[in-house]
């Protein structure tokens, strides 16, 4: 995990005559040639091609999935028994009823008629994504300068087993051993390079409070601990409101650039979010109370554990906020004498957006559908357990016009599973990412 240094705002590509380079910016390709001739250029070797030699036209992939059952978790809440899907270049292109879909000719197909087909799960909270030794490198109490970006490690095991668990996308996280240590990074757990796994930088600024960071070197209160969390984000928001006002014009002063505080503009605009570790009663209203009341950030609990649910009033207040439980999925009450399951307290209290996460490697990352699996045990509902591993993760990252769910132009990114992915008895046969299958274990013997 790298401080940011002397980094401009945006990473710029920068072109002279006569040469192209192409250059991977938060996750997207872009390629930029000589800026007065490299784009006509490019028409015209199209164009010449398209013409002289259209044999060699890129001909699409096109595949189509024929199950028993296709949870898509559209707006509609859509459940397609005896259901198609066809993936076309690596986007959802239909689906339906198999008597109403016509699968297009040419186009590989499997069937697995007995199976159920279920969007990609969406970790919220995950460690091992990346190189673990560079998720911890935070100094201070808090460390707004840090970045989970280039310690994201493709093609590991980790990245193999978090497949097998029906496990698409994850939010790569630093650890919680101080109250902020930087932005994180939504991956997808594909095969290839950076530019093929990283969707979205930054994801999330994460924030603790609590636990670990009471263990800071010379054992910080939470009074300490909850004002210099809040005097770090008061400084970028002042960064971010001087910008407002010269932009607008309210101001003639621009102000200086500041590489640790410019990034946190996005957050203050609300186009990523707060991941926080909180957990117990006080901790997590402070969260509440400060992170999304006070700074009117974009917020995710994460953990949400032990008898952090009797906040749930709270949230009715606050509707920008995700709960996310575990790994921890039960509770003993002393007040009451009784065990909980923490998820279903949660929506008891009328908490509905409402997921898990496993903290992995905590819980190994194949496991996310076991915590809910047990959440469930303990009262939660089975449909909204899946619609928390998938819809819910997806748009607390604000990517659910990508992923989360499925419908014509997202990301093709699902799993076959023997049958209901909440039963520990189901296995995961087939992940997709980006219409490529990533895992086929059909003929293979159960991991776990």
């Amino acid at each position: 995990m790298n401080r940011l240094g002397n980094q401009s705002p945006q990473e710029r590509t920068e072109c002279t005559q006569g040469e192209s380079e192409m250059r991977v910016n938060c996750g997207q390709r872009s390629m930029c040639m000589n800026q007065r001739s490299g784009p006509a250029l490019l028409c015209l070797l199209s164009l010449f091609a398209a013409i002289c030699f259209p044999h060699l036209a890129v001909a699409q992939e096109i595949s189509a999935y024929r199950v028993g059952k296709i949870i898509t978790m559209n707006e509609k809440d859509e459940v397609i028994n005896n259901a198609v899907l066809i993936v076309r270049d690596g986007k959802i292109a239909e689906i339906g009823k198999a008597s109403q879909v016509q699968i297009p000719e040419g186009a590989e197909v499997i069937e697995m008629s007995q199976c159920w087909l279920v969007p990609g799960f969406v970790e919220l909270h995950n460690h091992s994504a990346g190189a673990s030794t560079d998720l911890h490198d935070y100094v201070y109490l808090t460390n707004p300068d840090l970045r989970t970006l280039e310690s994201v490690n493709p093609g590991t095991e980790n990245f193999k087993l978090a497949r097998a668990g029906g496990v698409t996308s994850a939010l790569l996280i630093s650890g919680s051993g101080t109250n902020m240590s930087g932005l994180g990074t939504v991956i997808k757990f594909a095969e290839g390079q950076m530019d093929d796994v990283v969707l979205k930088f930054p994801g999330s600024i994460k924030i603790a409070q609590a636990g670990n960071p009471e263990r800071y070197w010379y054992r910080v209160g939470r009074s300490f601990m909850n004002y210099n969390t809040r005097q770090t984000l008061a400084a970028a928001q002042k960064y971010h409101r001087a910008w407002l006002d010269f932009e607008s014009g309210k101001s003639t002063e621009q102000p200086l650039f500041d590489p640790i505080y410019d990034p946190f503009r996005d957050l203050f605009r609300g186009k990523f979010i707060a991941s926080m570790h909180t957990q117990q009663f006080q901790v997590v209203m402070m969260s509440i109370l400060m992170i999304q009341g006070e700074f009117g950030i974009k917020t995710v609990l994460d953990h949400s554990t032990f008898d952090g649910y009797k906040n749930a009033p709270t949230l009715h207040d606050h509707k920008d906020i995700v709960t996310i439980v575990g790994p921890r999925q039960l509770y003993f009450d002393p007040t009451q004498r009784r065990i909980f399951g923490i998820a279903q307290r949660w929506w008891q209290g009328a908490v509905r957006t409402l997921g898990i996460n496993t903290d992995s490697p905590v819980i190994p990352q194949e496991e996310l559908s076991y915590q809910a699996a047990m959440a469930c045990y303990y009262g939660w509902r089975t449909y909204e357990a899946i619609r928390g591993l998938t819809r819910i993760g997806a748009e607390a990252l604000l990517l659910e016009d990508r992923i989360g769910s499925l419908s014509p132009g997202k990301d093709a990114d699902f799993c076959i599973w023997s049958g209901d992915p909440i039963d520990p008895r189901s296995v995961c046969w087939i992940t997709v990412i980006d219409g490529k299958v990533v895992r086929d274990a059909r003929n293979e013997l159960r991991r776990f």
